[in-house]
């Protein structure tokens, strides 16, 4: 049997959690962010989506195929 290939989300950090609730600060750096521009490849699945929910006005999120 074929393997299912995992979706997967690339997400953009593009603008500064300066001025924005800390909590938001923190939902960055836990989705592995650490510089302005910076992209990370991240599981599509329920709990990464809730996070990038929350700082969805900071992040640009593209689908990998």
């Amino acid at each position: 049997m074929a393997e299912k290939k995992q979706k997967m989300l690339k997400v953009t950090w593009v603008k500064s959690a300066i001025g924005y609730n800390k909590k938001q600060a923190l939902i960055i750096e836990a989705l592995g962010l650490k510089k302005l521009n910076q992209t990370k490849v991240l599981p599509d699945n329920d709990a990464i989506r809730g996070s990038l929910f929350h700082v969805k006005h900071l992040v640009k999120v593209e689908e990998v195929k």
